[in-house]
């Protein structure tokens, strides 16, 4: 069910999404003491040709889901997107005709047989993909932001980060005259620990950085430390592409080793999937997410809805998916 005003507006302008300023705290020692590597993959990033795509599928169905178990109870709760982006997408733009990439994901998806219990969970996310694209074939493409704005009740809220002028501008007209949204011209790993803990004390950090920098995985994990260590009873959901095993690992150990660490323990559950085999150098074939604290619901509803992503998603059978929880 969409919520509050949040009307389908027509495709914005693709734009890129930078991280400028490297975030260094006392606090986030621990961090920079466990995780020394440097990503030895950056990517070269614009999201305009990615929008859709099955990493953003897998993202925002579990972002779906996260939303709609806050709704269960009646507290208000304030969603907070570090890497906000452009929030609408044009699938007609020069950028995602080259890339096609949509075309395996989002297009797929909404294709594909699901079981009534799977499409159940999609739904949520499905709705708000369709309300931007009313004559039903597929022209535009929400982002995180907006998946989130179209779950918000009337007393929830949402602030997005962006600093790229062009996509803070484009995120800023689709969520015009918004009450409920707010954007922000912060750096999101300067945003991250100064927006926690939000005044509602419920809620959800979405981390989506874009990796276009060596070091991202140590700024997202000393980023994660000062927020987690400020806010230990948040939902954070953290977005990184699986390209370097030895990255990822220490990632998942050394996140999940702060939540189990903290007063009362939090948990950690990690989630990978692969549409075919991740070459080095090729373009990505394996996304991955950490969720801490998730709704206890969560880790049941993606065991019944991945198995059913794999054929739409995957290329040439080889999808997979990985589902546990981080040992510290």
């Amino acid at each position: 069910m969409l919520h509050g005003n949040l009307r389908p507006l027509g495709p914005g302008a693709a734009a890129q999404r930078y991280t400028l300023h490297r975030v260094r705290d006392t606090r986030s020692c621990l961090f920079a003491q466990a995780i020394t590597w440097r990503s030895p993959i950056p990517m070269n990033y614009r999201h305009a040709f990615h929008a859709g795509n099955f990493a953003d599928v897998i993202k925002h169905i579990v972002l779906a889901r996260i939303i709609t178990y806050l709704q269960d109870k009646p507290g208000a709760f304030r969603v907070i997107d570090t890497h906000a982006g452009a929030g609408l997408y044009d699938l007609d733009s020069d950028e995602a005709r080259r890339s096609g990439e949509w075309l395996t994901g989002i297009a797929r998806l909404m294709q594909a047989r699901l079981s009534n219990e799977s499409a159940a969970l999609a739904k949520p996310y499905l709705d708000i993909v369709r309300a931007f694209n009313p004559k039903g074939e597929l022209k535009a493409y929400p982002g995180s932001p907006l998946i989130a704005r179209g779950l918000l009740r009337p007393q929830d809220r949402l602030v997005a980060c962006e600093l790229e002028p062009k996509a803070r501008k484009a995120l800023i007209a689709v969520l015009r005259r918004d009450e409920q949204a707010r954007v922000v011209d912060l750096d999101g790993w300067v945003a991250l620990p100064a927006f926690v803990p939000p005044k509602e004390r419920r809620g959800l950090v979405l981390i989506d950085p874009p990796f276009e920098a060596k070091d991202e995985f140590e700024r997202l994990g000393e980023a994660f430390a000062t927020a987690f260590q400020k806010w230990p009873t948040g939902i954070y959901l953290i977005w990184y592409p699986a390209k370097s095993r030895r990255a990822t690992d220490m990632l998942a150990q050394t996140v999940a080793r702060l939540a189990a660490a903290a007063k009362p323990p939090g948990k950690c559950l990690r989630l990978e999937f692969s549409v075919a085999p991740q070459l080095e150098g090729g373009a990505l074939a394996s996304t991955g997410l950490l969720i801490v604290n998730p709704p206890y619901t969560l880790q049941g509803e993606l065991k019944t809805i991945l198995p059913e992503l794999e054929m739409p998603l995957g290329q040439g059978g080889a999808a997979r998916f990985r589902l546990e929880v981080p040992k510290p």
